[in-house]
């Protein structure tokens, strides 16, 4: 492929990936506190509060690694779009629908392969 489908306005699409990794690059800073290691010190905070702090750190942890996930995913996108393979599915070469990408530009099969 050399240049994205038509009806997919590629400056577009490389915007809002842009604006999407800067958006989880900044919750990832906000939130690396949460998957910290929960302190055994039991003077301080009982059995029971400690058992939710480890459920917190778990939690932040699993969403740490659904955002690493994503910027992965943004990244594979804006790689596409440098090399003009974007907008075209993964897996069966055909174009990717303009509204699928509207949703989710990192999207990489179209709906029939998806599915």
């Amino acid at each position: 492929m050399t240049d994205a489908p038509d009806g997919i306005d590629l400056k577009k699409m490389k915007a809002a990936l842009l604006a999407r990794q800067a958006e989880l690059l900044a919750l990832k800073d906000t939130s690396a506190e949460a998957g910290s290691t929960v302190e055994l010190d039991q003077s301080k905070v009982g059995r029971l509060s400690r058992m939710d702090a480890l459920q917190g750190q778990q939690m932040a942890l699993a969403t740490e690694r659904r955002r690493d996930a994503e910027l992965q995913r943004i990244d594979a996108a804006l790689k596409r779009a440098d090399n003009g393979d974007f907008g075209w599915c993964l897996k069966c070469d055909e174009p990717i629908a303009p509204k699928r990408l509207a949703l989710d530009p990192a999207a990489t099969w179209c709906i029939g392969c998806a599915s």
